[in-house]
């Protein structure tokens, strides 16, 4: 490690993205072309709760990034008895929990469930938090685990034909923008492009202007204050660190909100089983797709623990996740004294 960076370690915390639990036998993917394990994601989140609860410096939260039961669970009507099978192992975790919602969440519950839930972490936690504006129906949320650092959970789906009622203004806007690129009857099937216009498919969304104006609100108060911010959501914003199908519907406008402030450093997602990663050339953000539970064979791993110091994230890989050093971008790395 280079003896010029700043060696005080400032908090750790754990990652783990797509455990998509039902209690079947393994299966495929949409395509048939990945195999998925189902219910040995229960032992993998057992292998991570472990190694965060034996680990030196505890970790001061969990991020759960979304999909944490798959929708094979609701036509068995097993969404409720899946969903707290998997909590009460992440009950025995040495942190708090924060929940991201994916597209699986949606096929289990509706939003309003998902609202009223365990799922929904600004019900269940002490720690004060921002949160979108009331009323909205938008999962979106953020917390300061540290003086100077603020992390930005995003509700991906806001946007979706999934979790909307189908007679909403919600649900009809969602339908109109995915026609508008997508032909085909089953919109679970991508367009006919080998384009960025894969992504308009049914287990995609994207973020209101609502969800994106209080976003844009909350970095410029941390770009006035010079906090480091992570956002977290289920789906990537990145081309370049993700396939073309599993992009978010607008990530273009995320992007540009994210590119207009000085805080942002590093954006984190699921979704993208195989995950990614790459630093956007204009600001320097690292874009990390964390990989999938769901197709992690039973003798590996799948989830990672990150240390934080003043200058950089140490991302430690177990299993399939590589490990990674994200140095904040070079307009973050006077803010702080050692």
């Amino acid at each position: 490690m280079d003896d010029c960076r700043q060696q005080t370690l400032l908090f750790t915390f754990g990652v783990i993205a797509d455990i998509q639990y039902a209690d079947i036998d393994d299966g495929f993917n949409y395509t048939r072309t990945r195999r998925r394990y189902y219910r040995s994601g229960l032992q993998l989140l057992r292998n991570a709760r472990k190694s965060w609860s034996e680990s030196r410096v505890k970790p001061a939260f969990i991020l759960q990034l979304g999909d944490i039961i798959d929708g094979f669970n609701k036509p068995k009507a097993a969404s409720e008895s899946a969903l707290n099978t998997v909590l009460r192992e992440l009950s025995s975790c040495p942190a708090e929990v924060y929940h991201v919602w994916g597209n699986h969440e949606f096929y289990n519950f509706s939003r309003s469930a998902l609202l009223r839930s365990k799922l929904n972490s600004t019900l269940h936690t002490d720690r004060s938090m921002s949160t979108a504006p009331a009323g909205s129906g938008i999962y979106a949320y953020s917390f300061s685990p540290f003086p100077g650092f603020t992390f930005v959970v995003l509700d991906a789906y806001d946007v979706s034909l999934l979790g909307r009622e189908k007679d909403s203004e919600q649900y009809v806007d969602a339908m109109n923008l995915i026609k508008q690129y997508n032909k085909n009857e089953d919109l679970n099937c991508p367009p006919a492009f080998n384009n960025l216009m894969q992504r308009f498919t049914m287990f995609n969304g994207g973020f209101s202007k609502d969800q994106l104006d209080w976003l844009d609100s909350l970095l410029s108060s941390a770009d006035e204050k010079q906090e480091k911010v992570t956002i977290v959501s289920h789906l990537p914003i990145h081309p370049e660190c993700t396939d073309n199908i599993c992009l978010a519907w607008n990530f273009e406008e995320l992007l540009a909100v994210i590119r207009s402030h000085t805080s942002v450093v590093c954006y984190m997602a699921g979704h993208a089983h195989d995950g990614g990663y790459c630093q956007d050339e204009d600001t320097g953000v690292h874009h990390l797709t964390v990989d999938g539970v769901i197709e992690t064979p039973p003798d590996s791993n799948a989830f990672a623990t990150v240390s934080v110091y003043r200058d950089r994230m140490e991302l430690k890989g177990y299993g399939s996740i590589t490990d990674r050093v994200f140095l904040f971008p070079s307009r973050q790395n006077d803010t702080y004294g050692n």
